[in-house]
This record gives structure tokens, sequence and C-alpha cells, in this order.
């Protein structure tokens, strides 16, 4: 693996479950739906087609909260054969607001990591997800100020980080990700000559996920939480 990154000048952060909690509140959230619509279908076949309305969906409304209530909907009214009443369409309507207004839980180590780094590099946010839901939670995460740049992304994909790397200025060798996701924040910098290291999230969006085999073709670093990233330095 490497180990070497002593021509690193700007790390890049995921955000969602890399700086703080995301995922959970979503698999809470598909929990809740699934009993809403429990008189239609079973649990298991009401997560299969509603991962399958969101993946349809990406290329409308892309990653996010909103995006994946809008799924919601139209897989409920699908579920339903159009019979869904106002009263659930509202109840989805609130989890998805729920979602918005969860508080902001770091994940563990992250302010010592982001204080220790921004010493010697410059430190940039990269992250996917709805712009508005974005920015209102690094305001209310209290890290922003660790933070030279911040870049929400509509897709992480191999022409999305050439596109940063050339507003930031910088040789590909120079990009640094550190993210849980190997398909968004590891596998596009990898190809592009970036370096990267995994720090994995105990839980992943199916969509996100990446073959053994493609996985192990891969030379970057992994950590089994943030707090071990210095000991790569």
């Amino acid at each position: 693996m490497i180990k070497n990154y002593k021509n690193i000048k700007v790390i890049a952060f995921d955000a969602d479950d890399t700086l703080w909690v995301n995922e959970t509140y979503f698999r809470e959230a598909e929990h809740e739906f699934a009993k809403l619509l429990s008189k239609y279908e079973t649990e298991n076949k009401i997560d299969q087609e509603l991962l399958k309305k969101e993946i349809e969906n990406l290329k409308f409304y892309g990653y996010g909260i909103k995006g994946f209530i809008l799924s919601m909907i139209e897989c409920a009214l699908e579920l339903s054969n159009y019979q869904i009443s106002q009263k659930t369409i509202e109840a989805i309507l609130n989890i998805g607001k729920e979602m918005l207004e969860k508080p902001i839980e770091l994940v563990d180590g992250v302010e010592e990591i982001l204080q220790n780094l921004q010493r010697k590099y410059k430190l940039i946010v990269a992250t996917k997800g709805d712009l508005l839901d974005q920015e209102r939670k690094l305001e209310r995460s209290n890290l922003l100020k660790y933070f030279h740049h911040v870049e929400v992304m509509s897709d992480k994909k191999e022409k999305d980080y050439k596109k940063l790397i050339n507003h930031l200025d910088i040789n590909s060798s120079e990009l640094l990700m550190i993210g849980n996701s190997l398909k968004s924040d590891v596998l596009p910098l990898i190809k592009i000559g970036a370096s990267a290291i995994h720090v994995p999230f105990h839980t992943t969006w199916v969509h996100e996920e990446v073959s053994k085999e493609e996985e192990s073709k891969t030379n970057y670093n992994t950590v089994l939480n943030i707090k071990e990233v210095l000991t790569l330095f």
C-alpha cells in the first residue's frame, strides 16, 4: 500500500459518514416508510422497490434527502396502485423533514484530525448531495473553520474530480481524498493519479458498494477509524 504522502498539498474530506453520521438515518427512514406501507407489501419488497426508484431517479433529483423523499412518494403511489391516502403522503413528507432536522453527530475523532492536518495541508470538503442541506449541515457541525473550500458535487466520478483538481490548480498527485465510500471516495481518485484513504462506516448504501474484484485491484490505504489517519503521515 502507498504510505508516502510527501507530495500532498490538498486533503479532501467526504462529509456524510466521514465527518458526521448520515446513512444510519436513511435506514431508519426506510424502516418507517415500510411500516406505513405494510398493508401493501413486505418490508423486504418495499426496500427493494424503493432502492430501484432511488437509482432510477438519480438522473432527475441527484443525491440527498429531498430526492429520497420524492422517491418514497413515487414508490408509495406505485406499490399502493395509487390508493395511498393523503395522510400517508403527509407522513412520508414528515419522515423527510425529520431527517433534515437531525442533529449533527460528528464521527469520533474528526475534529482532532482536522486540527492536526490543517497545520500542514489545505483542507477541503468534497461531498455529494443537496447543496442547501450540505451547507446547513456544515454550518451546524462547527467544522467550517477548518476548510479552505467546500465543493458540493452532483456526482463523484473521475471527470468530477478532474474538474475539482483544475479548480484547485494542483496536480492530481497532490490531492488526497479521505472518505467512507470505495465507489465515490477512493476508486475514481486512484484512477486519475490521486491518493485516497478509505475509512469504512458501519452502514453503506447498496448503490455505493463495489465488487471484491474491483476493490482488490486498487492501491489505497484503509483505516478502521478516522483517528488512525494520522498514523499514515
